[in-house]
């Protein structure tokens, strides 16, 4: 019997827990937004099932037992750098509103999940901490070294911050957190619309029978898209959405796939997919300037899962603006039958402004040819899968991912939390062994891969690339799970089978 488990490792006697509320969205510096409802989950070494605390850092005062660092996703985030600034020892404000600021007063809104992350700019041993809140950072003593704190603002009011160390609040090294003040101005955006493709948003299998001709139509649409809560972007898309639509075919078929270029766009614009059998995949014959439209045909050889993507110069500007899809050629028989399919891709965006800023942010060749994103996104966005279309199954329900990566650079290891694949068609291959029992599965840039598996444990399921900073970048979808308990499956503390909302 298949073992469902938390998202928990144990290394030696740190325990480390991963807990997410519904407002899994990253801000920026100063931001702060309402969320939904959080979970705790904590385990001790020995499976006790009782909470464990995280060691406590010498010499930081007030420190919780039961730190909030361990449960709960910040929704607030600040960074500050240790200098001497005015002939003292300061903390000075990065990004946002706070940038170069003094001792910056961080104002937040009761009840929010405050991340505060302290960067050693002086090569002085410092830290800072909130003794009001119970937290602090370690201590720091490098130049270039860091340290973050976690902790929820849960009564209202100004508190302290300041460094710990002997006499270095006395030089200087103090300001307060407001609690409950008046948000700052936001910046204004301009109209954008969700370009989130519904995980759902998918035809079912294709009609048994001999060989069809199929037409299928794609519209290069750019538009300004919500990339994050209070931010946009100038995307790329097919059909208006990221990633463009599923396309879906038997093997055999002939395709007469329509291209067009809304008049609307500034850029030239085409279509190549990898499961055609032809030079340039079809972007040879679909350069498409604005207004017009294109059009070539192609016979689908080769059974399997395969992206398709803008092959316009520079490609992969047009990619990471979100010029990629998927398109499933269905083997002869097609595939078993299963309760729910679901349509992932992952890709990246390449932005002039750091993560999470409030405002328009434009697009970054530098960082582009420096393969250095500033986002990593399921669906397009950050929130997509979270907030905006979670998927949902019920207990006892098979579910198969059409997972793919758009890219256009970085190679996602595609993981489950607390689920393991029963069936997976690697590398999305057709007619290869399948392979069993598999936790984690490579798709480079320009893959995909096909994922199933059955649900015994009802919950919040969270779909990552366990390269694991990238939830940090926006990298996160939840599948939610209701149905009864299994207790002969998964059995929690005090009589609970499942972490509901986990």
């Amino acid at each position: 019997m298949k073992s469902t488990t938390g998202a928990l490792a144990i290394l030696g006697s740190l325990v480390w827990v991963l807990t997410w509320d519904t407002g899994l969205t990253r801000l920026g510096a100063g931001e702060t937004r309402a969320t939904g409802h959080q979970h705790m989950a904590q385990s001790a070494p020995g499976g006790s099932g009782k909470a464990s605390a995280p060691a406590q850092a010498p010499s930081t005062p007030g420190v919780s037992r039961r730190s909030p660092a361990a449960e709960y996703t910040p929704t607030v985030r600040y960074r500050l750098r240790t200098e001497l600034a005015e002939g003292k020892m300061a903390f000075v404000g990065v990004g946002g509103a706070i940038e170069g600021v003094v001792n910056p007063t961080l104002p937040v809104n009761q009840g929010d999940v405050v991340q505060l992350s302290l960067v050693n700019n002086d090569g002085i041993e410092h830290d800072v901490v909130v003794p009001d809140f119970k937290a602090g950072t370690d201590r720091v003593a490098r130049k270039g070294a860091s340290s973050v704190t976690v902790f929820r603002a849960d009564k209202a009011g100004d508190a302290a911050y300041f460094c710990s160390l002997p006499g270095h609040r006395q030089a200087g090294m103090e300001g307060k957190i407001v609690v409950g003040g008046v948000r700052a101005p936001v910046a204004a955006l301009p109209p954008s619309v969700s370009i989130v493709r519904d995980p759902m948003d998918l035809p079912g299998p294709a009609a048994p029978g001999p060989p069809r001709m199929v037409n299928v139509e794609l519209e290069a649409i750019e538009l300004v898209g919500r990339l994050a809560s209070e931010t946009t972007y100038n995307y790329w898309t097919f059909n208006g959405k990221v990633p463009g639509p599923f396309l879906r075919i038997r093997v055999g078929d002939t395709v007469e796939l329509t291209f067009k270029n809304n008049a609307r766009s500034r850029m030239i614009h085409s279509v190549d997919l990898h499961a055609v059998t032809g030079p340039g995949g079809g972007a040879v014959m679909t350069q498409t300037p604005p207004g017009e439209t294109k059009s070539f045909r192609f016979k689908a050889l080769n059974p399997g899962l395969y992206v398709y993507h803008c092959a316009t110069p520079m490609v992969a500007n047009h990619i990471s603006s979100g010029m990629y899809g998927l398109i499933f050629v269905e083997p002869a028989g097609g595939l078993s039958k299963v309760d729910h399919e679901f349509y992932v891709m992952q890709g990246e965006l390449y932005t002039d402004r750091s993560f999470g800023q409030r405002g328009h942010d434009e697009f970054s060749v530098e960082k582009l040819l420096a393969e250095r994103p500033e986002y990593l996104v399921f669906n397009g966005a950050v929130g997509a899968l979270t907030n905006e279309h979670p998927m949902k199954a019920r207990v006892g329900d098979t579910v198969r991912i059409y997972f793919g990566v758009g890219g256009p650079n970085i190679t996602s290891s595609f993981h489950v939390i607390g689920e393991i694949f029963d069936r997976v068609f690697g590398e999305a291959a057709m007619g290869s062994p399948i392979r069993t029992n598999v936790q984690t599965t490579m798709v480079p840039a320009g893959g995909a891969t096909i994922v199933e598996f059955k649900l015994e444990v009802p919950g919040r399921y969270i779909l990552v690339d366990h390269s694991l900073s990238r939830l940090e970048r926006g990298l996160a979808a939840f599948l939610v799970v209701d149905g009864p308990e299994n207790p002969e499956v998964f059995h929690g503390p005090n009589g609970a089978t499942s972490m509901k909302g986990h």
